[in-house]
């Protein structure tokens, strides 16, 4: 199937285990000219907008979709780039609709953010991604439907103590400000446990002076939350204290462009699953700025891990789900 031929060669560029095309590199460049080629293959006009976004056009272009072709170092074969091929097969067999591939999402979806800033928005958006969980897999159906999109909420937090001698201070009178943290992240670990639907993660520490025989001094945690609605992230938020440095909000799937995508995965004769993204998106920043937006999600296999090169999803998976964007597709225009 030509879908798969284009993700392993995208999956080439940059060489090394697994995709490794970070925003802004020349690796990112290649595969939006590569892009821009089965674009024009596939009859499309095609530009680049001032952010670098690229945009393959029909003559009727009111639903677009897409994705971005940015991927982490070391990501996975279908993160991203699966939107992106298929989108160019669905918009190339129907002969209307437009391609868009966006510039830098996995660094905080820049190209995307850029694109809406212009007020140019299309009438209607889909974006197919790999699910990057185990829910579908799980629940053995090869695709599913985004009912939202989660909010996201980063900060710091700052834990001060009393720098010392590890072997002269006494336990009984030290102040271990990595243990203040310590404290804090298993905070975190269960707040966000205890909220449905949410989710909470301390993924740095940063420990002052860092040498391994000074009591810690100071140290720095980064905290990520998210949760799918505004109300339930506000209050992780409260609880755990967290002033942000970066927010973006839940946002809900337009009921139009999913209505499309659900009666088709319903005349095929599967299971309809709706569950909540996880993850940022392109799609999210569109939703936000008021475009009617769905997403369609494929399978993820080897317990939905992502941002790997373990990700995987089937070829079968990959084929229904270009069919089913393809339909909703000419539903749509």
């Amino acid at each position: 199937m030509r879908v798969l031929e284009r993700l392993d060669e995208l999956y080439a560029l940059g060489g090394g285990t697994g995709a490794n095309r970070v925003g802004g590199t020349a690796d990112e460049d290649h595969a939006h000219d590569l892009a821009a080629g089965w674009m024009r293959d596939a009859g499309l006009k095609v530009e680049v907008d001032p952010a670098g976004n690229l945009i393959g056009r029909t003559k009727q272009a009111d639903v677009w979709t897409g994705s971005h072709l940015d991927s982490v170092p070391e990501g996975g074969k279908f993160d991203g780039a699966l939107g992106v091929v298929a989108a160019i097969e669905a918009v190339e067999r129907v002969g209307k609709g437009a391609v868009v591939v966006f510039r830098d999402e996995e660094r905080g979806c820049v190209g995307s953010t850029a694109f809406v800033a212009r007020g140019d928005l299309p009438q209607c958006f889909l974006e197919v991604h790999v699910e990057q969980g185990p829910v579908l897999e799980r629940a053995g159906a090869p695709v599913g439907l985004t009912r939202g999109i989660v909010g996201i909420v980063r900060g710091e937090r700052v834990f001060d103590g009393e720098p010392g001698h590890a072997g002269t201070v006494p336990m009984s009178g030290r102040k271990d400000a990595l243990v203040d943290a310590a404290d804090y992240i298993l905070r975190v670990r269960d707040l966000a446990s205890n909220v449905e639907g949410a989710v909470g993660t301390v993924g740095q520490v940063y420990v002052e002076p860092g040498a391994a025989n000074v009591i810690p001094g100071r140290v720095r945690v980064s905290v990520d939350v998210r949760a799918p609605d505004r109300a339930r992230l506000d209050s992780l938020v409260a609880a755990l204290e967290l002033q942000p440095d970066f927010r973006l909000e839940p946002v809900p799937m337009a009921e139009r462009p999913l209505a499309a995508l659900r009666d088709e995965i319903e005349r095929r004769g599967l299971p309809v699953v709706e569950l909540p993204s996880g993850a940022g998106h392109d799609a999210a920043i569109l939703a936000a700025a008021g475009v009617p937006t769905a997403m369609l999600f494929v399978r993820s296999l080897n317990g939905g891990v992502s941002h790997s090169p373990d990700e995987s999803s089937s070829g079968a998976d990959v084929e229904l789900a270009v069919d089913v964007l393809t339909a909703a597709l000419r539903a749509l225009t």
